[in-house]
């Protein structure tokens, strides 16, 4: 019988069929968990089956965190990782409004979540093919939706209280996405010398990474082409010997490039 620090290591960092369906349900989940803190941000607090819900959640993402560091073999170093601390900020969230209330800011607080599924995401990427073959657009779709979601919650937090045109999440994922993609229907504004600063931000960073998104889409810095000696499919775009064994390669081209 295997002890349980070999099958969490397997799960988490293992390379096995297994692993890779454990990584791809943890994806869903997080995202699953994601959809529903979002959409509860405008449903009132005041009803019990959200506390219910969230004690659920809270004990599921209490054993994943669990499983993690028991799979994790400097147990100290990983309590003091940004990303651990922001899943133990989201575990906390849950379980506190028994005692203190359902605030806004706490279900805010848990779409950080979203940042543990952009590290899943890397795992899979070095085991999964479909995640390797498109790694520069998941990887840039991956960047725009987490700083998205994490823009939003802080206009939600920040301007809520102070803003009336910023009612719930929604609202302000709706300013998030109107500015980055420079639409600006001007129906939502931030107020005060922090939100036009905090909406300068969202225009400058968000238009870059919509930007490279696009870019990734229609013209990624890796082309298809498998190299006759090694095997290896993936290439710049100008690369004219392999990386990897150093045969040259004849890659078509728009033209000369700079």
């Amino acid at each position: 019988m295997r002890v349980p620090s070999e099958l969490c290591r397997e799960i988490y960092y293992g390379a096995t069929p297994r692993a890779l369906r454990a990584r791809y349900i943890l994806l869903v989940m997080d995202l699953s968990v994601i959809s529903y803190f979002v959409i509860t941000t405008f449903i009132p607090s005041s009803y019990e089956w959200i506390v219910l819900v969230d004690m659920f959640i809270g004990s599921i993402l209490m054993i994943d965190f669990l499983g993690r560091l028991i799979a994790d073999t400097d147990r100290g170093g990983f309590l003091v990782k940004p990303m651990t601390i922001i899943d133990m900020v989201v575990i906390v969230s849950l379980f506190i409004p028994m005692l203190l209330g359902n605030l806004a800011f706490l279900r805010i607080v848990r779409t950080l979540r979203l940042l543990r599924s952009y590290v899943v995401i890397q795992k899979l990427r070095q085991q999964s093919r479909f995640f390797s073959r498109n790694e520069d657009v998941i990887s840039s779709a991956m960047n725009l939706a987490v700083f998205i979601f994490v823009v939003a919650a802080v206009v939600f937090v920040f301007q809520a209280p102070v803003n009336s045109s910023i009612n719930n999440y929604i609202d302000a994922l709706y300013f998030t996405i109107a500015t980055l993609t420079t639409t600006g229907f001007g129906d939502i504004i931030l107020v005060g010398e922090a939100g036009r600063l905090l909406a300068v931000v969202i225009m400058i960073v968000g238009v870059a990474l919509f930007i490279r998104l696009v870019q990734t889409i229609f013209r990624p810095n890796k082309v298809e082409y498998e190299c006759l000696d090694c095997g290896l499919t993936r290439h710049d775009r100008d690369a004219v010997h392999c990386k990897h064994c150093g045969r040259q390669l004849h890659i078509r081209t728009e033209g000369v490039m700079d």
